[in-house]
């Protein structure tokens, strides 16, 4: 099943470092995909699995990035995990990247039954829904992105502690009014969390937070200095150029 090419654009994100086919309409990949990625610690060499992956913007944005890392992308929608793959194929990265079509929340046999197995990864990416469900979006794309129900982070969060080694580091992006609910849905599988956030301009109050965690550790919890979007006029910060546009990384993937 694939999308209308009609319906399809080709844009390109990380100052050209990487093109991106992506619906039309619907959910398209904004600063939240590039943001995560750049919070992603992932070295040479070793496994990532991003959940809920859409059209593959963040985990091939870590892949572009980080040479020899294996990239799994796992995406509900079949339409948008076959435009990941085309994806995958057009920035040169298919041979060391993987496109499975899955529930994030279906059953451990289920996914063992695509090759995805317990403790395989790394490090473990994700943008889960986080709207809640009241006046979803008619259509379906932005629907499936967006808009989650009130168990859906904590689900998500025991697919990725199930699915990472010991140790593994889990990455997120989140709402930042709703920080409390990533903290609760950690708590037990995760430790070590080093929290950034995303501030649209000066004096503003944070939108997102990005949260690394590392499974069954017991350090401390970090907070850390955030990153600000925008100046007073609007104009992009040079912090956040750098990394959405020329391809730097966030104080998250330097630990």
């Amino acid at each position: 099943m694939g999308v209308e090419r009609a319906d399809v654009t080709e844009d390109a994100v990380l100052g050209g470092r990487l093109v991106l086919r992506q619906p039309r309409k619907g959910h398209r990949v904004g600063h939240d995909a590039i943001l995560l990625a750049a919070a992603c610690s992932a070295r040479p060499g070793e496994r990532l699995i991003e959940l809920g992956a859409g059209v593959g913007a963040a985990g091939l944005a870590v892949a572009r990035r980080v040479q020899e890392l294996a990239l799994t992308l796992i995406e509900i929608d079949p339409a948008l995990a076959e435009l990941a793959r085309e994806n995958a194929e057009r920035n040169a990265l298919a041979a060391r990247t993987r496109v499975v079509c899955l529930d994030v929340a279906a059953s451990p046999p289920a996914f063992t039954a695509m090759g995805i197995t317990p403790h395989a990864a790394d490090h473990v990416l994700m943008n889960p829904p986080f709207n809640a469900a009241q006046n979803p979006s008619p259509e379906r794309g932005r629907r499936l992105a967006h808009t989650g129900t009130h168990d859906t982070l904590a689900l998500w969060v025991e697919t990725a502690a199930r699915l990472l080694r010991p140790a593994g580091v889990l990455t997120l992006i989140w709402r930042a009014d709703a920080l409390e609910t990533v903290l609760a849905s950690l708590a037990g599988a995760f430790g070590g969390l080093s929290i950034l956030p995303i501030h649209p301009k000066p004096g503003s109050p944070a939108i997102r937070v990005l949260v690394r965690a590392l499974k069954e550790s017991r350090a401390p919890l970090t907070l850390l200095a955030g990153l600000v979007l925008a100046e007073a006029n609007g104009q992009p910060t040079r912090e956040a150029e750098a990394v959405l546009r020329e391809g730097a990384v966030l104080a998250l993937a330097a630990n």
